[in-house]
């Protein structure tokens, strides 16, 4: 999976981008960045207006989320903002000057640092119940053939009692039913970037799961061009699955050592402002262009807030060395 997303003809080092085969929060419309710039001045209040604000996007794609904060900022913070892209593509040849472009997450970062759709691409390892316990599941990374590797090291066992416990039955032996997506990696790759935050807020935005409602056979999956495909990890399509969110958020404040938020983006977006209320009717009759401007504006944040959609996102906000207003309580 890793070579498959991140080797020299990876999906996210060659070709066009994430954004040429499907549609994220960052994608769809410019409502997720102005939430994140109230964020961002909330974070550079609570830290007392560093010399230096730092955002920092893990998994940055083409430097689409970075780009609308540039263009959307302004007065006396945007002298002091830094915006760092960390990604493993070449950098864009028309990415700003202003966005810095590494490979890896920078030391000493102030400030926020984002992870939009990053951890369900980060690589991970699957398992299924046989009739001697638990193993790997192994793939052929050209034809996608699945079989039966060794038994779980006893951190991945350890991982999968805690956070994924299922039932004892015969009938999820060796079953597409019974296969499970150990998430230990990315709980160990979260709490790596949260230790390269000196002070300030991280926010993960992902699709995810929480431990009383796993799903039932995990939610490995590729997608290509706009279309949902078999996982084949050959570098040609995605390959993703859904975040174990609360083992994530645990994992982080072991090492932030303060307590998390974790909120749909629904909720998330509206306790930032984005309410996704229709304008009034009567604002037609008084300014037209007006009404159709905001009714464009609520459709956006609909789309974004749908639970069924992009809605059923999960947010977990860790702070890091910082206090900040109760932004997104339920």
């Amino acid at each position: 999976m890793d070579r498959a997303l991140y080797g020299p003809e990876g999906f996210f080092v060659s070709g066009a981008g994430p954004a040429a085969h499907f549609r994220t929060s960052v994608h769809a419309s410019p409502v997720l960045a102005a939430a994140l710039l109230r964020l961002l001045d909330a974070v550079d209040r609570a830290l007392g207006h560093p010399a230096q604000l730092d955002v920092v996007d893990v998994g940055a794609g083409r430097g689409e989320l970075l780009r609308a904060l540039l263009a959307g900022v302004s007065g006396e913070p945007a002298g002091r903002l830094r915006l760092t892209a960390v990604e493993r593509a070449p950098r864009p040849e028309d990415l700003p000057a202003e966005i810095d472009w590494v490979n890896e997450i920078p030391d000493g970062t102030t400030g926020v640092l984002l992870a939009t759709e990053w951890l369900d691409n980060v690589p991970l390892d699957l398992a299924v119940p046989t009739e001697d316990g638990w193993r790997y599941l192994l793939v052929n990374p050209t034809s996608g053939e699945e079989s039966t590797g060794d038994k779980l090291t006893p951190d991945d066992a350890a991982w999968l009692t805690h956070w994924w416990p299922t039932p004892a039955d015969d009938s999820l032996v060796n079953t597409v039913r019974g296969r499970v997506e150990i998430g230990r990696a990315r709980d160990e790759a979260w709490a790596y970037a949260l230790g390269r935050l000196d002070r300030g807020v991280a926010l993960a935005v992902d699709y995810g799961h929480l431990r009383g409602d796993r799903p039932v056979g995990g939610t490995l999956t590729g997608y290509r061009g706009g279309r949902q495909v078999a996982p084949v990890p050959d570098g040609s399509c995605d390959v993703t699955a859904h975040v174990a969110v609360d083992s994530v958020a645990s994992a982080g404040e072991r090492v932030a050592r303060c307590a998390y938020t974790l909120v749909s983006q629904r909720e998330g977006l509206r306790a930032l402002g984005a309410d996704g209320g229709r304008p009034p009717l009567s604002l037609a009759s008084r300014d037209p262009a007006g009404y159709l401007r905001a009714l464009a504006a609520a459709s956006a944040v609909a789309e974004l807030t749908d639970p069924a959609g992009l809605g059923g996102h999960w947010w977990l906000l860790q702070p890091v060395g910082v206090t900040l207003d109760p932004l997104m309580a339920r």
